[in-house]
């Protein structure tokens, strides 16, 4: 069962970080800049299917004057900037070919394999999340992630919408989207369990 919760109302919060290449567009602005956003395959109300995707690494691409290239990089350990992406993007193709879930331990990453974990931690209070990144994006000065909703809320980036994070490569992810190794890992950190105990509409 996941651990990541989904309140019955859902302000509208997403950055326009991703982008066509990502999977999604969140406006006509930035489909024009990035390309056209994939269809809604899952609307808000329905469950979101887990894995269904593909491995991919893929070819050196350029958005918005700037060149990135995908590369398996085991020794990845990088620091910038997370934002995050949230309804625009929910139910649509991510890069790889999975659905996007807001309320999965997910996130977007520019270069590295998919899918693949990551340790992300926020530099800002310490927490730590292990991801899987499904995504390509974000593509926004020097930013290195973007999160799930779910992500973003429990490293504490909803809020502030942007936090400085170290990430770091932490292997493949299985193909079929079973996410139990990052729940384990949310459940054994010290300030999940103070969450708990405060309760899971508790913002700190």
């Amino acid at each position: 069962m996941r651990i990541a919760w989904r309140p019955s109302v859902v302000s509208c919060l997403a950055l326009a970080t991703a982008a066509g290449v990502a999977g999604a567009c969140s406006s006509a602005g930035n489909e024009a800049r990035y390309g056209t956003a994939s269809p809604r395959l899952v609307d808000g109300k329905q469950p979101i299917p887990r894995g269904g995707g593909s491995y991919k690494l893929g070819a050196p691409y350029q958005i918005d004057g700037r060149w990135y290239v995908p590369q398996a990089d085991p020794y990845y350990d990088r620091t910038g900037l997370a934002s995050f992406y949230a309804e625009d993007f929910h139910g649509r193709r991510t890069s790889n070919g999975e659905v996007f879930d807001m309320w999965a331990l997910t996130a977007a990453h520019p270069t590295l394999p998919l899918p693949s974990l990551a340790y992300v931690s926020n530099l800002e209070n310490g927490r730590t999340l292990l991801l899987r990144l499904n995504d390509r994006g974000p593509y926004v000065n020097d930013r290195v992630i973007d999160l799930s909703r779910a992500s973003a809320r429990y490293l504490g980036v909803e809020g502030p919408g942007l936090a400085r994070v170290r990430v770091r490569y932490a292997g493949p992810a299985p193909l079929s989207g079973d996410d139990r190794r990052e729940q384990r890992y949310l459940a054994s950190q010290p300030w999940f369990q103070i969450r708990l105990a405060r309760g899971p509409n508790d913002s700190r």
